[in-house]
C-alpha cells in the first residue's frame, strides 16, 4: 500500500511530528507500506525525529497573498498526487487550508483527515468583538461542512469525534511509543512540562501557577522543554520568577527527563490526544492538566492517575499540584495507575487498528 501524508511541517519537534514518525516507521518496517510525506516550506534541514530511510519526503513552496497561496497549494498538491499515485491520502494539518483538500484534489482515492487537535483550536487570544465572533463562527461552520467531504475522519478520542458530529468518523488513539520498563522513582523534587511556547500550549499559564508553587515549595524545580526559551524567560522575569525553573530545548530522547521528575504538568488551552501525557504515564509519572478541549480528559482519570483541573482555575491547579508535591504515597499510587493507563495504548495494538482501517478503506 502506498500512503501520502500531507502535513504543514515535519522537520520541527512536536507531538504531530513525533507520532507521524512512529506510525510511518511502523508502516514501513512491519507492514511493508510505501510512505510519502509532503510538507510545506521546508526546503532545508533534516527531520528532528528519526524516520526510516525508505520514507520519501516531498516539499512544496507556498507564499504570496491569500489567493496566490491557495492557488499554489491546489496546483502543487495535485502535481504531487499525480506523481506519487497514493492508495490513500492522509491529512495531518489543523490549519484551514487542510479543509479545502477534498474540494481541490483531483483524485478518486480516499482522503482521510487525521484530527490532531480540537476543532476550536486558536493560535492566539481571541478578540471579543462582534466581527471577530462572526469570523470564528464562519470558520467553524466551514470546518463542519468540509469535514463531511473527507472519505473518513480519524479522531483520537470519542470526545474529539463528538466535536465534529459526523457520520464518517472513527476513533484511533495515538500510540504510546515508550516500551521501556523504566519508571521514575518519584523521589525527585522536580516537575516537568513539555510544549511549544505557543498560545494553545499555555506555558504562560504554567508560569502563573509556578509562581505560587515556589512560594510554598521553594526546594522544588520546574523543568520546561520548549522551543521558545528566551521569550518564556522574559515572561518569568516579568512575573518576578528568577529561579526555580530550568529551560531546556526539545530533545528526541526525552525518557531521561521524565525519569528525573516526579510530576508532569500540562496547562494547554486546547489539545488533541497529547503524546506527552502518554509518554509521562509510560514512565510512571502522575499528571496534572487543565481539562481543556479535548484530550487530557480522555487520558487522565481524575484522582486516580492524576488530576484534571477545571480549565483556567489557577487556584485549584496550585492546590492539586501542591498536594502531589506534599504526598509521596499518593504520587506513587497515581504513578502506578499512570503506567497501567499507558499500556492501553500499546504501539502494536494501535497500529493493528490502523492496518485494519486502511485495508478496509482501500477494499471499499
Amino acid at each position: 500500500m502506498r500512503l501520502l501524508y500531507i502535513v504543514p511541517k515535519i522537520k520541527k519537534p512536536g507531538g504531530v511530528a513525533r507520532v507521524l514518525a512512529i506510525k510511518a516507521n511502523y508502516f514501513v518496517e512491519y507492514f511493508g507500506y510505501e510512505v510519502h510525506i509532503l510538507s510545506q516550506n521546508e526546503e532545508t534541514g533534516s527531520p528532528f525525529y528519526t524516520f526510516n530511510t525508505e520514507i520519501v519526503f516531498h516539499n512544496i513552496i507556498l507564499k504570496g497573498n491569500i489567493f496566490k497561496f491557495f492557488n499554489s497549494f491546489q496546483k502543487q498538491i495535485n502535481q504531487k498526487v499525480s506523481e506519487i499515485k497514493p492508495d490513500v491520502i492522509l491529512i495531518a494539518d489543523n490549519g484551514l487550508k487542510a479543509f479545502i483538500v477534498p474540494f481541490v484534489t483531483k483524485t478518486k482515492v480516499p482522503i482521510v483527515f487525521e484530527c490532531h487537535g480540537s476543532k476550536f483550536i486558536e493560535e492566539k487570544d481571541l478578540k471579543r468583538g462582534l466581527t471577530s465572533q462572526s469570523i470564528r463562527r464562519i470558520k467553524y461552520q466551514f470546518k463542519d461542512f468540509s469535514a463531511r467531504k473527507f472519505t473518513k475522519i480519524v479522531a483520537l478520542s470519542e470526545e474529539s469525534l463528538k466535536e465534529w458530529n459526523v457520520e464518517n468518523g472513527v476513533v484511533i488513539s495515538n500510540p504510546s511509543w515508550i516500551e521501556s520498563n523504566r519508571v521514575s522513582n518519584l523521589q525527585h523534587k522536580k516537575v516537568i512540562a513539555i510544549g511549544r511556547n505557543s498560545f494553545e500550549k499555555g506555558l504562560d499559564r504554567l508560569l502563573l501557577i509556578w509562581k505560587e508553587i515556589i512560594q510554598k515549595h521553594p526546594d522544588w524545580v520546574l523543568d520546561i522543554y520548549t522551543d521558545g526559551i528566551d521569550a518564556l524567560k522574559k515572561e518569568a522575569i516579568q512575573l518576578n520568577i528568577e529561579s526555580g525553573i530550568n529551560y531546556m530545548p526539545f530533545v528526541e530522547n526525552i525518557e531521561e527527563g521524565y525519569c528525573r521528575a516526579s510530576v508532569f504538568a500540562m496547562t494547554s488551552r486546547t489539545e488533541g490526544f497529547p503524546m506527552v501525557l502518554l509518554e509521562a504515564m509510560a514512565l510512571g509519572l502522575p499528571c496534572v492538566a487543565y481539562d481543556c478541549p479535548i484530550g487530557p480528559g480522555s487520558i487522565i482519570t481524575n484522582a486516580k492517575n492524576g488530576f484534571l483541573i477545571p480549565d483556567d482555575n489557577i487556584e485549584k491547579y496550585v492546590e492539586k499540584l501542591s498536594f502531589l508535591i506534599e504526598n509521596e504515597e499518593v504520587r506513587l499510587k497515581f504513578g502506578e495507575e499512570a503506567k497501567q493507563t499507558s499500556e492501553n495504548y500499546a504501539l502494536d495494538k494501535i497500529m493493528e487498528q490502523w492496518r485494519f482501517f486502511l485495508d478496509t478503506l482501500v477494499a471499499n
